[in-house]
């Protein structure tokens, strides 16, 4: 393995905080395919971070028993927004930036901007398919998905497929994809997944286990390692479409107690949790499934108020 700054920088503080990229070569002069994972855009989302572990563990050692294998090269960028993740904030520390949103010609004169640029700049040079690892906020518990925007998903669902998640979500492209690492490198012509998952300040070992697998099988799919075994067999996600997303929200203000977890066959009107009042503890609202189908969303913060989001289901899929 091979280790190299792609970007540093100091901060207000006087600290000097340095990007990695984490690279496993191929013995090929001219490389099958290259593949780069990324994580840590957002440094409260440490499953891409947790997942990124083991898949240098896995490739550490597979290297140091066969060698002859990496026909290809994978390069792993761990945590690209270090200091947040050290801190566990979603934002880029001092400035309080998004950083996931400096990939579409922002101000170049800010810091997150200049190192978001350098980012693309090494990605485009180094890989031929990008996976982006997210997970989800504080409030909602995701299951293992990648989501795409239209006008992509011809190129990256038959990659997608490879990567043992429970579902693919094609969803319009809405205007603040546009800034993001993920569209942007799809608009450049280098297919990038982007993998949700989990809830944000966790780490869901099954759920993380499940995309290194996932990982594994991808590189061996796209010819990146070629060893004796193959991989062992991934799940066939579902293919879900926008029209086939059914939102639950809350009706009023209160406490959320969830009674089931994410869920592949909730029936309609099975009963999902109910939103209590907090000061007299009287039910407020009891929350039922509206379709049949896949409840791939649920919520896990109970503090709610009117509207808020307390579960998807993807509708009219047959498991």
């Amino acid at each position: 393995m091979q280790s190299q700054t792609i970007s540093s920088y100091q901060t207000p503080s006087g600290q000097r905080v340095e990007i990695l990229k984490q690279s496993f070569p191929s013995l090929r002069k001219r490389p099958v395919k290259r593949v780069a994972f990324v994580s840590g855009l957002h440094g409260n989302e440490l499953e891409g971070v947790y997942i990124c572990h083991l898949l240098t563990k896995h490739l550490s050692e597979l290297q140091r028993t066969q060698p002859e294998a990496f026909q290809g090269e994978t390069h792993i960028y761990p945590t690209v927004n270090p200091q947040a993740t050290a801190i566990g904030t979603r934002l880029w520390p001092f400035l309080s930036i998004d950083y996931n949103r400096q990939f579409g010609g922002s101000d170049e004169n800010s810091l997150a901007s200049k190192c978001a640029q350098e980012l693309m700049h090494d990605l485009k040079s180094s890989a031929d398919i990008v996976i982006d690892f997210h997970a989800s906020n504080l409030h909602l518990k995701e299951t293992p998905q990648i989501r795409i925007t239209e006008g992509f998903h011809k190129k990256l669902i038959p990659l997608g497929v490879h990567c043992n998640i429970d579902l693919i979500w094609v969803h319009p492209p809405f205007p603040m994809f546009k800034s993001t690492l993920g569209y942007n490198m799809n608009q450049s012509k280098i297919p990038t997944l982007v993998i949700e998952t989990g809830i944000a300040l966790r780490i869901n070992q099954n759920f993380s286990n499940r995309i290194l697998l996932g990982m594994l099988n991808l590189l061996y799919q796209v010819g990146v390692i070629v060893t004796n075994n193959p991989p062992v067999p991934v799940n066939h996600p579902i293919i879900v479409q926008p029209s086939q997303v059914i939102q639950v929200h809350s009706k009023h203000a209160g406490l959320f107690i969830g009674h089931t977890d994410i869920k592949k066959n909730i029936a309609k009107g099975e009963v999902i949790g109910e939103v209590v009042n907090a000061k007299n503890g009287l039910t407020l609202q009891e929350v039922t499934a509206a379709e049949s189908g896949f409840l791939f969303t649920v919520r896990e913060h109970p503090l709610v108020y009117p509207g808020a989001l307390l579960g998807r289901i993807a509708k009219d899929i047959i498991t």
